[in-house]
């Protein structure tokens, strides 16, 4: 056999087994030697002289002893500034009914991470407008930031919240969005949102969405990677990174792993889980030439944070965002856990000192009222103490304000989407927990932007 040349030795679903007298190297590009369109990755070995490759198209014709050929060539994704505005596959063909991409050139989607000595360690922040966010689990630019939740408690729509108002003011900024193994009726939504507000100009959206099989469902996350690193090294533009979902880009590694026969951890998941994880979050860094920001959707399975795909993302993220059932079943949206979620740049030094001050004593008056809960549920609010009543009172005024209605989302309670500088929030919320609003209902506080609407009567 020619030292190019493999033969098939099985198929199971999307991965195919190749013999090769001379090995491949680890993520070269073979294609079918009857039908060139037909493509595969070389994953890892099988054996000595066998190798496990990713179909990356349908493989109704492959079959064993079928001749392949090796390129010598990594799976490439193409990059450019055309892809500006569009939605892609992985392979860069367009979703959105436009004209063929026109690529600068084609990157390698498998890289490794950048040189320690090109890495910037500066802490700013990233002002979202959504309150609860802002105050008590600010963003970092140039970090990363995890929206962990259940099925339906509103990842999506805060994470499109979140671009949609940082991209109205970072006009400079460009983003990319990866759509890893969710609905293309959502991904449909979010294109159609950035259409309206203007800001898809500014967007490149790559989709490997539920329907695909699990190749390309694992590779859509990195080839947005390879093009989030394009916009930074070689345009030279600061990054917003969007993914949903990083546990289906998990899942879909699981799956490939069982076809591959691999022994799995004892928790179910792939054996090389943390290895896949650091392969893709440690090319999303912030450089000397520009940062990338990194917002990611983490679906938690049966709402278990101790989940071991969820324990391996939350090592790499600055903020994580708790998105609780119970708060989405009581009406308040975003519905966030402010005890369960934290972030790292909750720090006098980064935040300020008023900032800190206010977020710590909320959170000490929200887990005191905690501990009531049960007390009310027992023998009703008026058993509290007068002190005890006080704290118990404001701490439900600051969760119902805490609601916030989004852009995203404006039929929700009726009301149009609002943006809230930081300054005001921290105004506000220091402005409940000493008691200047104990006089109003807390009803009036549900769904408010800033205090001052109370003032006007709305």
């Amino acid at each position: 056999m020619e030292n190019n040349k493999g033969k098939i030795v099985s198929v199971k679903g999307q991965v195919i087994e190749v013999y090769f007298d001379n090995p491949p190297s680890i993520h070269d590009l073979l294609v079918l030697e009857e039908d060139r369109s037909v493509a595969m990755e070389v994953f890892s070995s099988s054996n000595t002289s066998s190798f496990y490759c990713l179909a990356l198209s349908i493989t109704e014709k492959v079959k064993r002893g079928a001749v392949v050929l090796n390129t010598g060539e990594p799976f490439k994704f193409p990059v450019g500034k055309d892809l500006l505005g569009r939605v892609v596959n992985v392979f860069g063909q367009p979703y959105d009914g436009g004209e063929r991409i026109k690529a600068e050139k084609l990157l390698p989607i498998r890289a490794g991470a950048k040189p320690f000595r090109e890495l910037s360690a500066q802490k700013s922040l990233l002002e979202t407008g959504i309150k609860i966010v802002d105050l008590f689990v600010p963003i970092i630019k140039g970090g990363k930031t995890g929206l962990f939740g259940g099925a339906g408690v509103g990842k999506t729509m805060l994470l499109t919240e979140i671009m949609h108002n940082v991209l109205g003011r970072e006009k400079e900024t460009l983003s990319v969005f990866a759509g890893v193994g969710e609905r293309s009726r959502e991904g449909l939504e979010l294109f159609l949102t950035l259409k309206q507000s203007g800001d898809l100009k500014s967007s490149s959206l790559i989709f490997g969405t539920m329907g695909e099989n699990p190749t390309i469902r694992f590779l859509s996350a990195y080839a947005a990677t390879t093009l989030t690193e394009y916009y930074r090294d070689e345009l030279g533009k600061n990054v917003l990174f969007f993914i949903d979902n990083v546990f289906r880009f998990a899942q879909a590694g699981s799956e490939l792993s069982t076809l591959m026969n691999r022994l799995p951890s004892e928790d179910g998941y792939q054996a090389t889980l943390e290895s896949e994880m650091a392969s893709f979050h440690e090319r999303l860094v912030s450089t000397n030439k520009a940062f990338i920001s990194t917002i990611e959707a983490i679906y938690v399975p049966a709402d278990d944070l101790l989940d071991h795909a969820v324990q391996t993302i939350i090592p790499y993220l600055e903020s994580v965002v708790v998105l609780s059932r119970d708060i989405y079943q009581e009406g308040l949206l975003p519905a966030i856990d402010i005890l369960s979620s934290n972030s790292t740049a909750l720090d006098a030094s980064i935040v300020g000192a008023e900032h800190y001050k206010v977020a710590v004593e909320s959170k000490k008056l929200l887990k005191e009222a905690q501990s009531l809960e049960r007390i009310v549920s027992l023998v009703g609010e008026s058993e509290l103490s007068n002190e005890d009543r006080l704290k118990y009172k404001r701490a439900r005024k600051l969760k119902n304000f805490m609601t916030q209605p989004f852009y995203v989302s404006e039929m929700q309670k009726g009301k149009k989407g609002v943006y809230v500088p930081v300054n005001d929030t921290i105004a506000d919320v220091k402005a409940i927990i000493e008691g200047k609003y104990d006089q109003i209902d807390e009803d009036k506080f549900l769904y408010l932007g800033s205090l001052s609407q109370l003032h006007e009567g709305r």
